[in-house]
């Protein structure tokens, strides 16, 4: 099965473009492959926070104030 790519033009840091080089040729991979595995995880990392609020959003909503509040009663600060 052949997987499509979409050509993009983006620029980088002259030292991050660097350590990419390299970091290429030490792992024999391309830059597209180290740029597109650092994006899917940005993005694995983005759907396991939506995750965690959604399993969160019927949790009550607490204000800071009251917690600081609660926490001078209780001698903690």
């Amino acid at each position: 099965m052949s997987i499509l790519t979409k050509r993009a033009t983006i620029y980088l840091d002259p030292m991050l473009h660097r350590a990419l080089r390299l970091k290429s040729v030490e792992t024999s991979r391309s830059i597209s492959d180290l740029v597109n595995e650092a994006v899917k995880s940005i993005m694995a990392e983005d759907a396991e926070d939506l995750a965690a609020f959604k399993e969160r959003e019927n949790e009550p909503l607490i204000a800071f104030e009251d917690v600081l509040k609660e926490l001078k009663e209780h001698g903690r600060i």
